[in-house]
């Protein structure tokens, strides 16, 4: 009995999370560099290919300052439902000179 319950429940709810549409609103790439930067231009560049991609408007959000710190605090505080990214940039090629 207890395996025919469990049977039951396993039906009902994987339809509930398919069902789900994504995206449901605006997709906001936030980049914590200054616009006209580098990072800047690569996430205008993908949000207009993601706009053709998935159908939903994708606004970028500067927000410089302190680091890259303040867009990414903003960033990881947004709702987690997938409709808030973050541009980062790394340096690849960094070399240190004391080595």
């Amino acid at each position: 009995m207890c395996a025919a319950l469990a049977l039951g429940s396993i039906t009902f709810f994987p339809t509930e999370a398919l069902a789900q549409a994504y995206p449901t609103k605006p997709i906001r790439i936030v980049v914590p560099n200054a616009p006209g930067s580098s990072a800047d231009i690569v996430s205008r560049l993908l949000g207009g290919k993601l706009t053709e991609a998935l159908g939903q408007q994708v606004i970028i959000d500067n927000r410089a300052g302190a680091g890259a710190e303040i867009g990414a605090e903003i960033a990881a505080r947004s709702v987690p439902d997938g409709h808030t990214l973050l541009t980062i940039t790394g340096f690849a090629n960094h070399r240190r000179s004391d080595v």
